[in-house]
């Protein structure tokens, strides 16, 4: 069965994950954005979720992690949570 690895950083609204992206592609650093921002308790491992097989994430999260480019930042991405800013770190 596939596995990804993917981090995140959750936060309440579009415009806020929007400015978080713009500041990722400008060079800051996603962890200690996730740190300082993430709403999630990943916020704590720099919005780290480990490793997860399709289904253990909403829908919409799994689309983006097993889907979409690695190494990339996509998002906003809304789900019930919030919006995130997701990057998938690897697939097997």
């Amino acid at each position: 069965m596939a596995k990804a690895c993917a981090r995140h950083i959750l936060v309440k609204t579009k415009e806020k994950a929007e400015r978080l992206k713009k500041q990722l592609a400008g060079g800051a650093d996603f962890a200690n954005l996730a740190k300082k921002h993430s709403q999630c308790p990943s916020a704590k491992k720099g919005g780290d979720l480990g490793e997860f097989s399709p289904g253990k994430m909403l829908k919409a999260f799994d689309n983006v992690v097993f889907k979409k480019a690695l190494l990339t930042v996509h998002g906003p991405v809304k789900t019930k949570f919030g919006y995130h800013l997701i990057e998938t770190i690897y697939r097997t």
